[in-house]
């Protein structure tokens, strides 16, 4: 998940220990150690880190398991609303990862369907409306990864419309 491999990007030494002793547990789970005042700041570093290298740590997850540029590339357009030479010129350009959602052209009306677990937290729980955005591109290259088919990541309308 995006809070596991981001892991090293946080500089602290205590998120890096408290990290590694959860193995497959995210940062989000240190809430409950923390509180909610460090959960913001969690949230903060995370919209503030540079879009280019998380696209690029999301993309190595997705090869990693067999799948290809073009299928995250697709879904992250699905999931915004940008074009393909939109998110290209943006990965060359100095676009945090909090700007790269705010600035959506046309977020999925359908990205609401999106639901399920990742590193133990409920993506349509999530509270911070910025963060949840986070949270469904995470778990739609989850998805990817697992070798979910996309017509089914993509969660295609087309069955209900047909109806």
């Amino acid at each position: 998940a995006l809070f596991g491999l981001l892991s090293h990007v946080f500089a602290g030494p205590k998120v890096m220990f408290f990290h590694a002793s959860m193995k497959k547990h995210d940062l989000l789970t240190l809430v409950s150690y923390y509180g909610k005042r460090w959960k913001k700041m969690t949230n903060e570093k995370v919209f503030q880190m540079n879009f280019a290298k998380v696209y690029l740590l999301l993309e190595n997850k997705a090869l990693k398991k067999g799948r290809t540029k073009e299928e995250v590339l697709q879904v992250v357009c699905w999931l915004t609303g940008y074009g393909a030479e939109d998110i290209e010129k943006m990965l060359s350009e100095p676009v945090t990862y909090g700007e790269f959602f705010q600035k959506a052209p046309a977020p999925n009306p359908n990205r609401n369907l999106i639901k399920g677990v990742v590193c133990g937290v409920r993506v349509e729980e999530v509270e911070d409306p910025l963060m949840r955005e986070i949270r469904y591109l995470d778990k739609l290259v989850d998805e990817l990864a697992k070798g979910k088919p996309m017509e089914k990541i993509l969660r295609s309308m087309q069955s209900k419309r047909e109806s």
